[in-house]
């Protein structure tokens, strides 16, 4: 098989849930009726998510194919699993990587959003390496809420205002979160197994993208050699991949992508690209607060924005 990006039954599409439930209808009704007996609340989100066990919320949909994933999922050694929180880089590492795996034997690519502890057990006990990405909780809130907004818009509802939204997202009531459990989450898988899991911040990403190019290749057992140092292959990998010029791409400005939440127009994955764009929505109090809340969490854990 060929390097490619697939996504877990975690984060499928409805079209795609309903086909994979064919096939074993039975475990997925079972994990249905379990997640649908889960406490739900109206959080951060354009549809209804529930509470795992594990203290981190999913639509039904997200955390079925999840739990389907955990209980038939087969790893393979070379699958490489990038994991973010939602509107974290996504997209930015996947078009990265793909790169540097094109010539590697058999790699497969998996993108997902679900917790580190919610990953598929063969996945680490199998050796697969996981990229997680993630970014500025102020900024991680702002593109959320504007990508939240345009579902709910287009449904019919009411835009979420930015207070409220601060509100929710600072109880942990959004997509997969709490967003501190989550980041804590694969920052110390990191730190726990470092050849295994590498954990990049989207502010260092963009202040200096060359060189985290050169250590996402070495991650994955493909440096680069001399020769392509000279040929300048990492800044031609950078330019190809960097905001300005795949927003500017016919696919990500005409294509759509389907997802649980229905389909995506792909401009909405390109929204500004920048770091620090809170500032620009939220109040000074709100962003104390966001900013309470990360030093708390963090504290004695060594990750620190």
């Amino acid at each position: 098989m060929s390097s490619c990006s697939q996504t877990f039954p975690s984060t499928c599409t409805p079209e795609a849930y309903a086909a994979e439930a064919e096939t074993d209808p039975e475990l997925y009704q079972h994990f249905a009726n379990l997640v649908s007996s889960l406490p739900s609340a109206n959080v951060l989100s354009s549809n209804q998510l529930y509470r795992h066990d594990q203290a981190w919320h999913a639509s039904l949909p997200t955390m079925v194919g999840t739990m389907v994933a955990d209980a038939c999922f087969t790893a393979c050694p070379l699958d490489i699993i990038i994991a973010t929180v939602p509107k974290s880089g996504t997209t930015w590492m996947k078009s990265l990587l793909i790169p540097d795996l094109k010539n590697l034997p058999d790699p497969r690519l998996f993108a997902t959003h679900v917790p580190f502890g919610a990953l598929p057990r063969s996945a680490m006990e199998i050796g697969c390496k996981v990229v997680y990405v993630c970014h500025d909780p102020k900024d991680t809130l702002i593109s959320l809420w504007n990508f939240i907004n345009r579902f709910r818009v287009k449904d019919g509802l009411d835009p979420l205002s930015v207070e409220t939204a601060t509100k929710l997202f600072s109880d942990g009531l959004s997509p997969v979160g709490p967003y501190w459990d989550h980041v804590l989450g694969y920052w110390r898988a990191h730190l726990a197994h470092p050849e295994q899991v590498l954990f990049f911040m989207y502010e260092e990403m963009h202040r200096d993208p060359s060189g985290h190019v050169r250590r996402l290749a070495e991650f994955v057992g493909r440096p680069f050699g001399v020769g392509e140092e000279d040929g300048y292959a990492v800044e031609a990998i950078v330019r190809l991949c960097s905001f300005s010029h795949m927003s500017e791409l016919h696919v990500n400005k005409e294509g759509k992508t389907e997802l649980v939440v229905g389909a995506v127009e792909n401009s909405s994955f390109f929204r500004r690209g920048m770091v620090g764009d809170w500032a620009n929505h939220l109040s000074p109090k709100m962003a104390r607060q966001i900013d309470e809340i990360t030093r708390a969490k963090f504290k004695d854990s060594g990750l620190s924005f």
